[in-house]
């Protein structure tokens, strides 16, 4: 079994915390880093101005006090949002963050980033390239070689617009529930390492058809501990969780 290298833990925090704060925030990442998880996945998007910012939705409604799609606010009228009240009083006014300011973060403190490509609809393309461009900036110094982050999205297109920016990150090809018939070919379509997983959607199977082509498997987002260590048994190199006050760090 020619594997690739995994420079990656078992275990990744989800959206910073999971559901232990505001997702996609600063506080949320910190929240993670307190339970000792020094990985974590993040969902980056533009505002309409070509700002590179952390939200997994199209819309700011559901975590935010705004309301209307992220690609018609400039990063100004995004910045005044409140991203924590939503989630509880403790988070209120917890701004939305840059993917530089969050890189800069995980950078001074050891944290690995999944980096997620979420583009808005339409910015498949411009979203991946930019995103791929952006980390190359932040990680071009030799010595972040151990943090080098993993590059991932639903969108083939975002991900054949990474690779041809920076070539030199590594990239997984995320896909729903259920696993489509052309998911290998997908991965290799856009040079994947591996495929990352709705972890219910996997089987002991699949997971060997994916390594037997030359691809590490990843999924999203157990949270038992039961479940995962099933999920490793079967060879899972990674599992995606809400659960860090449950599922211990792994590196």
């Amino acid at each position: 079994m020619n594997l690739p290298a995994w420079p990656y833990p078992k275990t990744i925090a989800h959206r910073g915390a999971g559901r232990l704060a505001p997702e996609n925030t600063l506080a949320a990442i910190r929240h993670g880093v307190s339970f000792g998880y020094r990985a974590t996945e993040i969902d980056v998007k533009l505002s309409g101005d070509g700002t590179l910012l952390l939200m997994h939705d199209d819309t700011t409604n559901r975590c935010s006090d705004g309301r209307g799609r992220v690609a018609a606010k400039t990063w100004h009228q995004l910045a005044l949002l409140d991203a924590g009240s939503w989630h509880s009083p403790a988070y209120a006014g917890e701004p939305i963050p840059t993917y530089w300011r969050v890189a800069k973060y995980c950078i001074e403190n050891g944290v690995q980033l999944n980096t997620e490509i979420k583009p808005c609809i339409g910015r498949e393309r411009e979203t991946g390239a930019a995103v791929a461009l952006e980390t190359q900036a932040l990680f071009s110094d030799p010595a972040l070689a151990a943090l080098k982050p993993l590059l991932s999205s639903f969108s083939t297109e975002a991900l054949i617009a990474a690779r041809d920016a920076a070539p030199e990150f590594d990239r997984a090809h995320l896909f729903e529930n259920p696993l489509p018939a052309d998911w290998l070919a997908c991965c290799k379509a856009v040079g994947a390492i591996a495929m990352d997983a709705n972890w219910r959607t996997l089987t002991r199977e699949i997971v060997a058809q994916a390594h037997a082509n030359g691809l590490r498997v990843a999924c999203y987002t157990c949270n038992d501990m039961v479940d995962a260590e099933r999920l490793w048994a079967w060879g899972v190199d990674t599992v995606i969780t809400d659960a860090v006050d449950k599922i211990v760090f792994t590196k």
